[in-house]
Order: C-alpha cells, then sequence, then structure tokens
C-alpha cells in the first residue's frame, strides 16, 4: 500500500471547531490521516482577530509551526513577531517553548503544528498558572491551577 497524502492547500473537512469568542478556529488531523504514529500533525485555520490556544508549552513534546497560509503573529517569551508564508519556528520542551498564535488580520490564516507524539505529557500555561498532565494514553490526568504543595506522604496514613 503506497503512503497517504494530505493537500495543506484543499479546503477539505475539518475534525474540531472552536466557537469561543476570541479563539475561533478549525483542526484538521493530519498526522491521524496519514497514519503517522511517531510525529503528530494538526492544521489549524484561525479566524481574524482571535488566538489559537492559551499561552503555553509543552515539557515532554518539541513543537514546530509551519504558516501555511496568511499572516500570524506569534508570541513568545521575547514578546510577538510577525510571520509570514513558509516560515518555519521550533518550539522546544520547558520554558523556552511558550508560544502563542494570533492573528490580528483582516483574513483567516492556517498555520500547521507537527509534534512528536510522547506520553505522559505535563503542559504550562503561565498567563492562568495553570498545569495539566496527560497520561500514557494520551487522556487528561488533571488541569487545575498551580497550588499549595504538599509532601510526599501526605495523606498515605
Amino acid at each position: 500500500m503506497s503512503p497517504s497524502v494530505v493537500n495543506l492547500y484543499d479546503s477539505g473537512e475539518w475534525e474540531r471547531t472552536e466557537e469561543r469568542p476570541g479563539w475561533r478556529s478549525k483542526d484538521a488531523w493530519i498526522g491521524r490521516r496519514l497514519g503517522a504514529e511517531l510525529i503528530g500533525g494538526s492544521m489549524y485555520e484561525l479566524e481574524p482577530g482571535n488566538r489559537l490556544w492559551p499561552y503555553h508549552t509543552h515539557h515532554a513534546n518539541e513543537e514546530w509551526l509551519l504558516v501555511v497560509r496568511g499572516l500570524p503573529t506569534l508570541r513568545t517569551p521575547e514578546g510577538e513577531r510577525n510571520l509570514k508564508e513558509g516560515d518555519v519556528v521550533a518550539f522546544p520542551r520547558g520554558d523556552r517553548g511558550l508560544h502563542q498564535v494570533i492573528n490580528h488580520t483582516d483574513a483567516p490564516i492556517r498555520v500547521l503544528m507537527l509534534s512528536t507524539t510522547i506520553v505522559p505529557e505535563i503542559l504550562e500555561y503561565p498567563d492562568s498558572d495553570k498545569v495539566g498532565a496527560n497520561s500514557a494514553t494520551g487522556e487528561r490526568l488533571f488541569l487545575s491551577r498551580r497550588g499549595e504543595a504538599v509532601e510526599y506522604w501526605e495523606g498515605e496514613d
């Protein structure tokens, strides 16, 4: 059987739509469509004036962003930077990989996000002081704000 092919410029079908005001986007699961096992890929179409995901970082997975269409703005620890079609950016794991995509233009933009698929995973959202953990099967274990630290043996009596 020959490899699957997906064209990023086709309008295609979207697996998920986000309708939250300020966060409106569509998501196509490219990695699944290709049958990929070790590298994940999602293409997002982001509406004008919206943001794609909260500002965040991954502690297990590296991500890459490829600008497919439009002129997105990338937010990182260094501030905001305008990108253009064809630009590629890598986000290392941890604090150096904090990122968020914003559409300050009047037209939809498209970005392809590629990532390793290491699980379990820990995600951090510094704007809201949240931390999340996903299990070895990818299910969310928890998402909460940072709180009081507990001792290792607390509650084990």
